[in-house]
């Protein structure tokens, strides 16, 4: 039989952050503090002490590692702080932490900046995910083998209960985040995340949100800078009585969507200095493709990208026109095609230059189209009464002349990698005193 010991801890002072005041802090005597547990809290009155206190139970029988859970209270109105101050003084490695401002990002910034744990996580203060899936959760960071670790309700193995809206909500949120952010994680919002104590140093400062797309955008910035998210598929059962303003954070988060894209566009976030930091770079340098293979992969792309094109514009032309449709088919095959040239014509991985690569396409792309529009307008010149069947051939042989000016450019501009940058991203890779012949 194993017991699981509880850790000891000390009272010890610590200075206090600006515009918060701590209740009881511990820290580790021997050995050093493992895992700090973060519940943002506001007006929880309801729920804080049965879900603090059964956390704490499970903690001090599952969980191995030397652990503290804090209660962070952004700006209650209720009594919240008279039940988070009782709980920190009769539960063991229960600290509470209290803000006079609203905000789960503000709380989870706060005590993640004052901790010294080795890893910090956070969770919903309903607990709606199950419990045993925080052991796996934090097990990766401890190890060393990834840098950020989230749970999934959107994962194959997940199981789930909540309602149809919250269901449609969460899932198109999700989709258009990874559509249009380019991002590989499946569920950004999900209240059960942990990070490694030295990433989160290195990209908070580069969080701007304060309020429920913080992390969101923290997940953002970490896999455009190289980082490793691990995902765990979770068991999580919804809240009804949450008092999440639906409408207003979904808002708020295409809001921040947008802000965080221009930022990586202008390069005001540093995510190639962070991956030149702290980035999972390949374990061998990374091979360009000969001038043959890019035009083998390219033409390759290039088939599939005409072939879909041909397709959304059989679709679209009917109830768009065929400026319109022909517009549309090339704006989301240029996505796909960019990105496919990117990886698999190019041998380009991932974050330097990434955004702007994704602009140069986009002039790219208008380009390709000022071809095909003209082959358009140039047709219905000469036959006022053409087809679609003869609007989709002038369009496809348009296609073939701005693909091969597609790849000129895409060669010569875009995806060009100049030979310093090659030696550069090898010297990267070897080990320190190891020269490059």
């Amino acid at each position: 039989m194993v017991f699981w010991s509880v850790p000891v801890f000390a009272k010890k002072p610590r200075p206090r952050p600006s515009g918060a005041h701590t209740i009881r802090c511990m820290t580790p005597s021997t050995g050093g503090l493992a895992l700090e547990i973060v519940v943002p809290v506001f007006n929880e009155e309801a729920v804080l002490e049965s879900s603090i206190t059964r956390l704490t139970e499970y903690l001090t029988h599952e969980m191995p590692s030397t652990w503290k859970i804090t209660i962070a209270d952004n700006a209650s109105t209720d009594k919240t702080p008279v039940i988070a101050a009782r709980l920190s003084e009769h539960l063991p490695n229960v600290e509470y932490r209290r803000l006079n401002v609203k905000g789960r990002g503000y709380a989870l910034r706060d005590a993640w900046g004052a901790s010294e744990a080795k890893v910090l996580a956070y969770l919903d203060v309903d607990l709606s995910t199950d419990l045993a899936a925080l052991p796996p959760l934090v097990a990766p960071l401890l190890s060393g083998h990834s840098d950020i670790s989230i749970g999934t309700r959107l994962g194959q193995n997940s199981r789930v209960s909540r309602g149809p809206k919250r269901e449609f909500i969460s899932r198109s949120y999700n989709f258009l985040l990874r559509r249009t952010m380019q991002v590989g994680f499946s569920d950004a919002q999900c209240g059960f995340k942990a990070i490694r104590a030295d990433v989160a140093q290195r990209l908070l400062p580069h969080v701007e949100d304060n309020g429920w797309f913080f992390d969101t955008e923290l997940l953002i910035i970490a896999e455009r800078s190289g980082l490793r998210i691990h995902e765990i598929p979770v068991d999580w059962v919804d809240d009804p009585d949450s008092s999440v303003d639906i409408r207003k954070t979904a808002l708020d988060d295409l809001r921040g969507m947008v802000r965080v894209g221009g930022s990586l566009v202008k390069g005001s976030i540093p995510v190639q200095a962070i991956y030149a930091e702290l980035g999972r770079r390949p374990i061998v340098p990374p091979s360009r493709p000969s001038f043959f293979g890019q035009v083998i992969r390219f033409g390759l792309v290039g088939a599939v990208s005409t072939l879909a094109f041909a397709l959304l514009y059989m679709v679209l032309q009917g109830p768009f026109g065929a400026q319109e449709a022909n517009f549309l088919s090339l704006l989301l095959t240029a996505v796909g095609n960019t990105a496919a040239n990117r990886r698999f014509t190019f041998g380009i991985s991932g974050p330097e230059k990434l955004f702007t690569q994704q602009v140069q396409g986009l002039l790219v792309f208008m380009l390709a189209w000022g071809i095909t529009s003209s082959s358009l307008l140039v047709l219905h010149s000469v036959n006022l009464d053409a087809t679609a069947s003869m609007e989709l051939l002038t369009l496809t042989a348009a296609n073939v002349v701005a693909t091969l000016m597609r790849f000129v450019l895409l060669r010569i501009w875009v995806f060009r990698v100049r030979q310093k940058d090659e030696r550069s991203a090898v010297l990267a890779l070897r080990p320190v005193g190891q020269s490059v012949r």
